[in-house]
Parts: C-alpha cells; structure tokens; sequence
C-alpha cells in the first residue's frame, strides 16, 4: 500500500512520510527484475537502477548522518572518483547494494527521530542547515531519482507507475 503524506500531519512526520513514500517507491520499481536488468547502463552515462539506490544511500549517510555529527559506517566510494557513488562494481553484489540502502535509511531515520526540524547541522561544503532543509532536499533528491527509476524500469520492460497499486 502506497504510504500517503497526512493532510493535517505535523511537519516534520509529514516531510518524513514524504520522503519515506518515494524510498519506497524506488526499492518497488526494483521488484522482479534480474541482476543484469538491475545493473544494465540504460543511458549514454551509463545510469542504471541499482547505480541509483547506491547513489541514494549515499546521500542519506551523508546529509542526515553526516551532516549532524552521527556515523556513517563505511562507505562503499573511491572519494577520488566522484561518480563511484553511481556505479556498481562487479565485486559489489545486489544484496550487498539494497543492504546498504537499508542501512542508509535506518541510520537516517534515527537521526529523523532524535532531531527537531530547526536543529542544525553542517553540510559537506561547510553551511550551515537545519533538519527541516534536509528532509526538504532529501525528498525531492529521491523523487527526482524515483522518476529516473520509474523511467529506466519502463525502457527495461515496459512496468510503468510511481507506486504498488495493490
């Protein structure tokens, strides 16, 4: 069942679900496909699915996590490549991917639930940004890339839609 943000929530659990809803709906569009279609470069960059829930995970250590002092765990990027957060590597396994992912998300949502949405934390460049701007950011970051799966996963075979509809 597709999660709904509440019409009348507060603020910070409606930006939560906000978020939560695309998360899910990105690990959805994954459902039923075979390692290769998962891994298969569908654009000239050589995007492909599970490239993107890499590259989100990524993101949500770095701007929940890092951004308010808390741990990452390790992180599976050559910071001197600043694509490898978009690419798996043969030795990196679809499990090894959507554990990550998962791991991203949890660590993420303990920050979400320790955190008011005016605390304050530091971004990677050095400014300064409050909980709330992160779940603003980091919902329409995962938006915009659940369309980049919604898209790829249409290209591979042809299953279209932003959410389970059963």
């Amino acid at each position: 069942m597709m999660k709904r943000v509440p019409f009348t929530g507060d603020e910070k659990n409606s930006l939560h679900v906000a978020l939560d809803r695309h998360r899910d709906a990105v690990l959805w569009k994954l459902e039923g496909l075979d390692d290769e279609q998962l891994r298969r470069p569908m654009t000239p960059s050589g995007t492909n699915l599970l490239g993107l829930v890499k590259h989100l995970g990524g993101a949500e250590l770095g701007w929940f996590c890092e951004a308010f002092g808390r741990e990452t765990g390790p992180l599976p990027f050559d910071f001197d490549d600043e694509n490898s957060d978009m690419r798996v590597e043969p030795h990196e396994s679809t499990e090894d991917v959507l554990a990550f992912y998962a791991r991203a998300r949890a660590a993420a949502d303990q920050v979400i639930g320790e955190l008011d949405v005016d605390d304050l934390g530091t971004a990677w460049f050095g400014d300064t940004v409050s909980l709330r701007w992160v779940l603003i950011h980091m919902a329409t970051e995962t938006a915009r890339h659940a369309g980049h799966v919604d898209i790829l996963r249409e290209l591979i075979d042809g299953a279209a839609g932003d959410h389970n509809r059963a």
